[in-house]
């Protein structure tokens, strides 16, 4: 149906072709008798169109008009256009057709007949189906906040019209958005790493260093209406409200960039951990959230600030590298209390990470049979089909009990399970990433043990929870706890060499994240008859994998620093991947590597590697993954490898803008 005001102009129009004929008519008559004549015919069938048209159109438009009059009546009408609430009227196109004097008041600029309603908001027909919800739809024009509701004039199954209105809201809208921005928050700070970064400085030193800290801890909280107090040498305990918190994370937390000012010595600086704990019932629940969120920003490795609220966590920073701990008291700790638990237990089974690779093999194998050497029952649970070290796996094989064998497949271990079976996972703390999720649910006892950057998805049920990030690989705590298990910490060889390849692995031939501890563990393998020359032979592959890792590697592009491969190859891709990656680190200019390869016909991997530069571990997070700051993956589902590429190439953007 015509709206009523496109049929007025209309009607205009129709009148003035009229006019203008019949005064061409009086002209041409006037002027020449005989031409009149023979325009005669034209005039006629001229003006009975119109005429006709004309009829027509009137009829439409007055039939539309008595629409709205039948389905508003008088009272009605007249209490529409007296209301103090701005309503109009639309037809069926979401065009207008009538308003009242609030509404021409409040929405000056868009109020003529016929302008459509997207120009005040773009719900358009949502209007209509959320009528019935009570709640309407809400919307901001000019500055002001409206609660908007429509329905037809009176109950009708069709209805041509609709009755449109704007309730302003803005004073609860305002008034809500100051209490939530008015709510206390709950932050605590921490100085990473404290008596490293300190160790071997005078008290003047470290006076010097702390007094700048506390005057920019100071500074910032003078920007804000909260209080801040210390709470021991290394830790502050602050209440801010919301509003501030909203410009801390607007401004990239720009705090921790000044705390990284602050030098100890010429390659030392200071850096910070924040906990923020938010949206709690009260002051005890945010309070928790903070140590919690405190918690996690110093297991991702430390410089950052972490975001709890009742919906999850969000994270900000975390570009540095962690200080590596020189003392071993919590490694002594550790092993006591793992060997005090697996006394306790019938079975242990020592878990690892999906697509087991040599460190997670290497770190199960060396404390499985260093707990064997105890005399206590260790298997190691993994998938030898899908595993990536398979070299290692049947190495140890060859020289294995055949009536107690280490390695042993999930199913096997789900049958002998207890209630006193102890399980141990290595190499990872993501439930997401285990080998086997079915024995992670029988289990009770719970350890874990791992140096990847802690994820949100981590294993919260562990009894005990061994967690070093500056460690180079979960085979260098492993060489670690074994120096305090005594005698049965000596293990064979070949034992050895599998914790040795699981360190040579995640260090890149001891280049990557290598430290002090990392060379003592080595050399405590070493001693133990590890030979470097047989763990070599482990990383060892065919002809055919290494001419596709060439031909990934040959056909890398860079992008910011970032060199990037695809491959839609499946095969052995998932051995060849990683290899490519670590070699696109040796090319001149580039800080980060990235292979984009299908393992599946659903799935899409990234494997990620950097020198220390750029923190991939920040990128893959962002696209689904983890990691660590120099190694990371991620997997994506029912996507092609290009699509994946484009999303990475997004999560770069985003990291370095």
């Amino acid at each position: 149906m015509k709206n009523f005001y496109r049929d007025g102009g209309l009607v205009l129009a129709i009148t003035a072709l009229v006019a203008v004929t019949v005064l061409l008519s009086v002209v041409l008559y006037l002027q020449d008798t005989a031409g009149f004549w023979v325009f005669t015919p034209f005039v006629v069938l001229t003006c009975g169109f119109a005429v006709g048209k004309l009829i027509l159109v009137t009829h439409k438009s007055f039939g539309y008009l008595t629409i709205i009059k039948n389905e508003t009546n008088l009272a009605d009408s007249t209490a529409l256009y007296h209301s103090p609430m701005a309503i109009a009227i639309v037809d069926s196109n979401m065009r207008l057709v009538w308003f009242n004097q609030v509404f021409t008041r409040e929405f000056k600029p868009v109020a003529e007949f016929g302008t459509p309603l997207t120009a005040i908001t773009n719900a358009g027909m949502d209007l209509l189906i959320n009528a019935n919800n009570g709640d309407g739809t809400q919307i901001n024009y000019g500055g002001k906040y409206y609660r908007v509701n429509a329905a037809p004039p009176k109950e009708a199954v069709m209805s041509e019209i609709f009755v449109v209105h704007f309730e302003d809201i803005t004073k609860e809208v305002v008034l809500e958005l100051e209490k939530k921005l008015s709510q206390p928050v709950v932050m605590i700070i921490m100085i990473d790493s404290y008596d490293e970064i300190f160790s071997g400085d005078s008290e003047s030193m470290t006076a010097s260093v702390m007094v700048q800290v506390d005057k920019l801890l100071e500074d910032y909280i003078k920007t804000t209406s909260g209080v801040m107090r210390k709470t021991s040498r290394d830790r502050f305990w602050a209440v801010v409200e919301e509003r501030h918190v909203q410009q801390l994370v607007e401004s990239k937390v720009k705090l921790l960039d000044k705390a990284r000012e602050i030098t100890v010595t010429d390659r030392i600086c200071v850096t910070l951990s924040i906990g923020i704990g938010k949206t709690g019932k009260d002051m005890s629940e945010s309070e928790l959230f903070a140590r919690q969120a405190l918690e996690m920003a110093l297991g991702r490795g430390g410089d950052q600030a972490a975001v709890k609220t009742k919906s999850g966590f969000e994270f900000y920073g975390g570009f540095s590298k962690g200080v590596e701990r020189h003392t071993k008291v919590k490694a002594r700790i550790i092993a006591n209390s793992l060997l005090d638990l697996a006394g306790n237990a019938d079975i242990i089974y020592i878990m690892g990470h999906k697509f087991s690779d040599l460190d997670s093999i290497g770190s199960a194998v060396g404390l499985g049979y260093g707990l064997r050497n105890l005399g206590m029952s260790a298997y190691v649970v993994i998938d030898k089909a899908s595993s990536l070290g398979t070299n290692l796996i049947a190495k140890i094989e060859d020289i294995d009990s055949a009536d107690a064998p280490l390695f042993i497949t999930p199913d096997k271990a789900k049958d002998a399970w207890t209630d006193e079976s102890l399980l141990v996972i290595v190499d990872t703390h993501n439930k997401k990433l285990l080998e086997d999720a079915d024995l992670y649910d029988m289990a009770k006892k719970i350890v874990v043990i791992d140096h990847h950057r802690k994820m949100v998805d981590f294993i919260e049920n562990a009894k005990i929870f061994h967690h070093e990030v500056t460690a180079s690989s979960t085979s260098e705590m492993v060489a670690e706890l074994l120096q305090y298990f005594g005698q049965a910490g000596i293990i064979n060889g070949v034992q050895a060499e599998a914790l040795l390849s699981g360190i040579i692995l995640d260090t890149k031939n001891f280049t990557l994240k290598t430290g002090v501890r990392t060379f003592e563990a080595a050399a405590f393998l070493r001693k133990l008859g590890a030979d470097t020359v047989s763990v070599k032979s482990l990383f060892t592959g065919t002809i055919e994998n290494y001419r596709q890792k060439a031909a990934l590697v040959a056909n890398a592009a860079v992008y910011r620093k970032c060199a990037i491969a695809c491959s839609e190859t499946i095969g052995d891709i998932r051995i060849i991947a990683p290899q490519a990656a670590d070699e696109l680190l040796d090319i001149d200019g580039v800080d980060a590597s990235f292979l984009v390869y299908r393992t599946s016909q659903n799935e899409v991997n990234l494997s990620a590697r950097s020198v220390g530069n750029i923190n991939v571990q920040v990128i893959m997070e962002k696209l689904g993954g983890g990691g660590h700051q120099t190694m990371a993956g991620s997997q994506m589902k029912d996507v092609s490898v290009g699509l994946a590429e484009r999303k990475l190439r997004e999560a770069i953007d985003e990291y370095f803008d």
